[in-house]
């Protein structure tokens, strides 16, 4: 398949994704301003009802390849396993939660959230400018060997 899992993203799973934006379920509302909070303090960047491939996930964070799925009634059998699978397939770590816990017990669902995040590593920072350049005359980066 190669190639990014957000470049493979047909027209019709965006526009799903926009319309579902508008429409979130009360549980999914309630996750997401706590996801939000968690953004600003930590540093993460969730995204909501994110198309990733054939798939839009309910909340996606890229950096850390997390992918949290809201199940009500009609979700999870095997076509939820076909989805966790693809996903998992192509690196990301899936976290599913009922309605009710959502509902019922939010702290308990973000403690198992900032859980994952400290076992999924954030990506590794851009070199800062400059940060592994050769000098003009094609010698070693700056700092790292180069002629004096």
């Amino acid at each position: 398949m190669g190639g990014c899992p957000m470049t493979r993203i047909a027209p019709h799973t965006r526009a799903c994704a926009r319309e579902l934006r508008k429409d979130m379920t009360s549980q999914e509302r309630k996750l997401w301003r706590q996801l939000q909070q968690l953004d600003r303090s930590v540093g993460t960047h969730f995204r909501r009802q994110a198309p990733v491939g054939p798939y839009i996930a309910d909340f996606a964070e890229f950096g850390r390849r997390i992918v949290i799925e809201i199940d009500g009634s009609g979700h999870g059998g095997a076509r939820g396993a076909a989805r966790d699978a693809w996903f998992v397939g192509e690196g990301f770590t899936v976290l599913r939660f009922w309605n009710a816990e959502v509902d019922g017990n939010i702290e308990g669902v973000m403690h198992v959230v900032l859980d994952t995040l400290e076992a999924c590593p954030p990506p590794p920072s851009p070199p800062h400018e400059g940060e592994g350049r050769r000098d003009a005359a094609g010698g070693a980066p700056c700092g790292k060997g180069a002629r004096q």
